[in-house]
């Protein structure tokens, strides 16, 4: 009986050791959780901690695709951090791709989509909050964008070097088909996190062409005469034009109100010109007049419309926002509406202007991502829906669109005429520098609607910085109306 009785003490420190070994097992996974779930941020954002950067780079980033061929890949290097990006055709696709370093991150798609690229997605995942426990390295998708190969490749080939841009839109859509920046760079020389990638980035940020600038989406311009198609926009909408054959009351020159000084133009025939023959020609005097009678309030609002002055615009990245003052005197409202003074915009903000008119005065917001994709091909996103608005009524698109044509047929716009296509654009001088000294920018907005289609299929804009042209000829007709004909017979298939 002593037996048994001496066994209850020790039953008792049992039950005790059990229950200590219970807490301290409890305590243990709270802090794991702790450390796991409630401190992991702390611990990920450390410096010293490389686990992260070694999953990032520990599987190939999955692609961004023009159609259904890849511009990407994965390099192979063998080191910690194993995989680099790979770039096809690199200089064609920067503005579009970006890059994605190693050492200095990501930007525009790569860095817009990083979340399906590199895995972390959690759409990627059928257990995403099991794979956030885990933190295994998730499946990377594919981003599909919306360019067009050719029209991309025309872009790029008509700039040939010279510092400008090109964007083109799908006017039904908003679809962007092609964005080139000039001079461009291999964004592949910036992948790695070696000495190579940091001369590369040394060097591409002191050039002082700035080929890492992306031209067609965050440089601003002054639009020159391209301007022309809002502020005639505004002027048939509130009424102070009726009749494109008319006669104006437009001297040759203009006295800019409230000034002593006298604005001219570069050819004759403009004095008290219709609104047809000074589109055709690119009478300053009649639109700077215009634009006055309009009176500033409608010239800002018809602008906004047009997509002035939205800060918000992504494609999926930011665009710098094109400007149109509304805090201006008569002769600054002058100026503003021939696309002068504080007036500018990114070749994709007029190609949503030449956009607006061929769609019959609706302009739907360009994007640049058809969808995304798993590894197989199956759609994890669309595009989604894509904002409407309506710039102007459909009588002044119709009127717009006859005004545009006739530039290509009989005006400064000849050089973007296309067989087998009807052709609307309006060219565009834009002078900068001290004194108006530097070359004017050579400007050409346009869209084209094949003889066999129902509508208009592509709207472009080109500008060319460092035009060739003197200083009298009007050089948007030179030098980027014929890169504008290049990319829209490519989107035709002319």
């Amino acid at each position: 009986m002593s037996d048994y009785g001496g066994g209850r003490p020790m039953a008792r420190y049992i039950r005790h050791a059990s229950a200590f070994c219970a807490l301290l097992l409890a305590a243990l996974l709270v802090n794991a959780a702790r450390v796991q779930v409630v401190r992991s941020g702390v611990y990920d954002g450390n410096p010293a901690n490389r686990r992260a950067a070694i999953a990032r780079y520990g599987q190939p980033r999955g692609d961004i695709l023009v159609g259904d061929e890849p511009v990407t890949g994965s390099v192979d290097t063998g080191e910690q951090l194993r995989y680099e990006r790979g770039y096809k055709d690199g200089p064609l696709y920067a503005p579009v791709t970006g890059f994605a370093s190693q050492s200095y991150g990501t930007t525009f798609l790569e860095h817009a989509g990083d979340g399906v690229l590199s895995g972390t997605d959690p759409m990627l995942s059928p257990l995403p909050l099991w794979s956030g426990v885990t933190r295994a390295p998730g499946r990377v998708g594919n981003v599909v964008t919306t360019l067009n190969r050719n029209a991309q490749q025309a872009a790029y080939q008509g700039l040939a070097g010279r510092k400008g841009a090109v964007a083109a839109i799908e006017p039904a859509t908003g679809r962007i088909l092609a964005l080139v920046s000039s001079p461009s760079y291999d964004p592949g020389q910036l992948s790695g996190n070696g000495e190579a990638a940091a001369s590369a980035w040394a060097r591409l940020n002191h050039d002082p062409e700035k080929p890492m600038l992306n031209r067609a989406v965050r440089q601003t311009y002054p639009p020159g005469s391209t301007f022309k198609v809002v502020t005639a926009a505004a002027a048939l909408d509130a009424g102070v034009v009726t009749d494109l054959d008319a006669q104006t009351d437009s001297p040759d020159p203009y006295r800019l109100p409230g000034t002593t000084t006298w604005l001219t133009n570069e050819g004759d025939s403009c004095e008290d010109a219709s609104l047809r023959s000074a589109f055709e020609w690119s009478c300053n005097t009649v639109f700077a007049k215009l634009g006055v009678d309009v009176g500033a309030k409608d010239m800002a609002a018809t602008a906004t419309a047009f997509g002035f002055d939205d800060a918000r615009l992504r494609i999926p990245f930011a665009v710098a926002p094109s400007t149109f003052d509304t805090h201006v005197d008569r002769a600054q409202l002058a100026l503003s509406s021939i696309g002068q003074y504080n007036t500018r915009a990114t070749p994709l903000q007029m190609a949503m202007v030449a956009a607006a008119v061929a769609d019959g005065g609706q302009l739907r917001t360009p994007y640049l991502v058809e969808r995304t994709s798993r590894p197989g091909g199956e759609t994890l996103a669309g595009s989604g829906a894509h904002p409407l608005r309506q710039v102007m009524a459909p009588s002044t698109a119709v009127r717009l669109k006859e005004l545009m044509t006739g530039v290509v047929q009989e005006g400064t716009g000849r050089r973007a005429a296309i067989p087998g296509a009807l052709v609307g654009g309006k060219t565009g001088t834009a002078q900068h520098g001290v004194g108006n000294s530097g070359v004017p920018y050579a400007w050409f907005v346009s869209w084209a609607q094949g003889d066999d289609s129902p509508q208009p299929e592509v709207a472009v804009a080109v500008v060319v910085e460092d035009a060739s042209a003197n200083r009298g000829e009007i050089s948007g007709g030179g030098d980027a109306a014929p890169i504008a004909r290049g990319v829209m017979r490519a989107v035709l298939g002319r």
